[in-house]
């Protein structure tokens, strides 16, 4: 008799997974070592915001005023109350509204009028388009001091300079319209970042539609309603929202056109805080005020943000 030997079949599926410890310990070193690069902006960010808003925090509990030596002491949630009962904060927060939102749509409207504009093609496109962003790229503090001595001055500017002929040349605009000579400033600033945004959303518009449309006999009035203002929703959101978030912070246009005066008429929430911080010396009130602004400006910027994100995220998967 013959005696066979028959050889242990070899395994026919993948080899044997290591143990799940293992795989997890070894994605998680992993993600450590992906995110180590950014370690060093995480630290400096938590130095530089989220530190000194905790010392806010603490000083908004806080009686504090810096011209009675040993006047700090806790107070609980007193200034807080303070800052609701302030009649002139409510009138600086509704200042800060009107300029805000006033400053926006004004810049959005002609920044869709130049973006209009600028899609046609003409000779010196180019260089007009250079001319219009130059606004956006001057300092904001020499921005505000150009209109302030240059365009608004009573006597030497070249807004009654223009309108004198028509009896407006002896207009003190500064003192008699401070709210409006602000807003006219921030408009002329954030006007050609509207201009671009729109320019670059009417730049990304399927030609093929305007065609189609032209072809069935549509005009031009119904093709920029019915089909341009659609496809611009999602920039016109987008610009509304960061110039909100941008303009709501504004301080050096109001310090250097007009002081927040006369009186408050003209002073927005970043200023008004200055002034109690740094001219009324009143640090728990002034912090508390910060406190208050800091956490509606985060929840209306989060609203915001999550209209713009739907609005690009519905685009995306319409594409």
């Amino acid at each position: 008799m013959t005696a066979t030997i028959e050889r242990p079949a070899a395994p026919s599926g993948p080899p044997p997974a290591p143990a799940g410890g293992t795989t997890t310990r070894s994605s998680r070193a992993e993600g450590w070592v992906r995110r180590a690069p950014l370690l060093p902006a995480l630290v400096f960010t938590i130095v530089v915001t989220q530190i000194p808003f905790l010392l806010t925090l603490y000083y908004s509990v806080q009686s504090w005023n810096l011209v009675r030596p040993g006047s700090l002491h806790f107070v609980w949630f007193q200034n807080y109350v303070g800052v609701f009962t302030d009649s002139q904060f409510r009138g600086v927060a509704l200042n800060t509204i009107i300029m805000t939102l006033g400053s926006v749509l004004i810049s959005v409207v002609l920044g869709l009028l130049l973006a209009l504009l600028l899609n046609r093609h003409f000779i010196g496109r180019g260089v007009v388009r250079t001319l219009l962003v130059t606004p956006f790229l001057i300092t904001p503090v020499a921005g505000a001091l150009l209109w302030k001595t240059t365009l608004l001055d009573p006597t030497y500017g070249l807004i009654n300079f223009v309108l004198s002929p028509f009896g407006a040349g002896e207009t003190d605009w500064v003192s008699n319209y401070p709210l409006a000579s602000v807003m006219a400033a921030l408009v002329w600033q954030w006007t050609p970042f509207m201009m671009l945004l729109l320019l670059a959303g009417l730049q990304s518009q399927p030609g093929d539609q305007i065609e189609a449309a032209r072809v069935d006999g549509a005009g031009a009035w119904a093709i920029f309603v019915e089909l341009t203002l659609p496809h611009l929703r999602r920039f016109l959101e987008l610009g509304i929202v960061l110039g909100t978030i941008y303009l709501v912070n504004t301080f050096d246009a109001v310090y250097m056109i007009t002081q927040g005066g006369p009186g408050t008429a003209s002073a927005n929430l970043p200023f008004y805080i200055y002034q109690r911080a740094f001219l009324g010396f009143d640090i728990g009130q002034s912090a508390a005020m910060g406190v208050v602004v800091v956490i509606a400006t985060i929840i209306v910027a989060t609203f915001a943000l999550r209209l713009v994100f739907r609005s690009f995220g519905a685009a995306g998967s319409e594409s």
